[in-house]
């Protein structure tokens, strides 16, 4: 299986913790040059001091920038893509707050679809003529297994979810001529901060303790477990290797079984 990334340069967002970083870390394994982006400078540094080096002309570095804006988001990647094209985009930002659809303000629906689909959309401007170069493209898109099945309580996130879920099958149609594929990885519960803020949430709003709250999330789960962040890094580097160059527009859960459709 051909698996191998020497040559590639992969740029992947929200790396500075949780799944962002363990992808970091896989694609590294796998030969990539790898660029992480999120906010927090001294963070970023801290995950590229700690990327594998596999061989001698393996080189690594960093984007600090913020996903809400656009403008200057687009502007840093360009200036590094101009110097070294990307090959591989991992769009991953962290989730909107939770909260039913029906109270959520239209603010809370504005700036989640700034800092997904919008952000996505500039990453993807920004990388695409160096994929198109290269005749060789990833882009991979970790949201979340509601744009299958909705979450209790996640409203203004299964909405824009979907949203970069149509998104992201549209690009794959007009980009697969080019040889680049464009997917979506669906996490279930990952051992993340984003879900020990979604336990927070519950056991604020049910007044359970957090064990009874992990307790019926896994209850749901085939596996009996959550997921580690590793084990949802490693779909996002498969989809990334040569092995995977007949995959496009495809929405891939990783979580255990939890989800009951097709």
């Amino acid at each position: 299986m051909q698996l191998d990334l020497n040559g590639r340069h992969a740029l992947v967002c929200g790396a500075s913790q949780g799944i962002g970083r363990a992808a970091a870390q896989e694609l590294a394994l796998l030969g990539a040059n790898v660029t992480v982006l999120a906010r927090n400078a001294e963070a970023l540094a801290a995950v590229v001091d700690a990327l594998p080096r596999m061989h001698a002309a393996q080189t690594h570095g960093f984007i600090a920038a913020d996903m809400a804006d656009t403008a200057v988001l687009q502007k840093k990647v360009e200036s590094t893509a101009y110097a070294a094209p990307f090959h591989i985009l991992v769009n991953n930002t962290g989730g909107p707050p939770g909260g039913p659809a029906q109270t959520a303000q239209a603010d809370a629906f504005v700036d989640a679809f700034r800092h997904h689909l919008l952000a996505n959309h500039a990453l993807l401007q920004s990388v695409l003529p160096g994929m198109r170069e290269a005749g060789f493209g990833r882009v991979i898109n970790v949201i979340s297994t509601s744009v299958k099945e909705p979450i209790r309580n996640l409203g203004v996130s299964n909405t824009i979810r979907g949203a970069v879920a149509s998104w992201a099958k549209t690009l794959a149609t007009e980009l697969g001529p080019h040889g680049i594929t464009v997917n979506n990885v669906l996490p279930g519960y990952t051992r993340t901060q984003r879900l020990e803020q979604i336990v927070r949430d519950r056991v604020a709003t049910s007044g359970k303790s957090e064990r009874d709250i992990e307790q019926a999330m896994l209850a749901s789960v085939p596996a009996a477990r959550f997921a580690e962040a590793a084990e949802i890094a490693a779909a996002i580097a498969f989809l990334a290797s040569p092995a995977a160059a007949y995959i496009n527009g495809v929405n891939l859960p990783v979580d255990g079984g939890r989800m009951q459709s097709l």
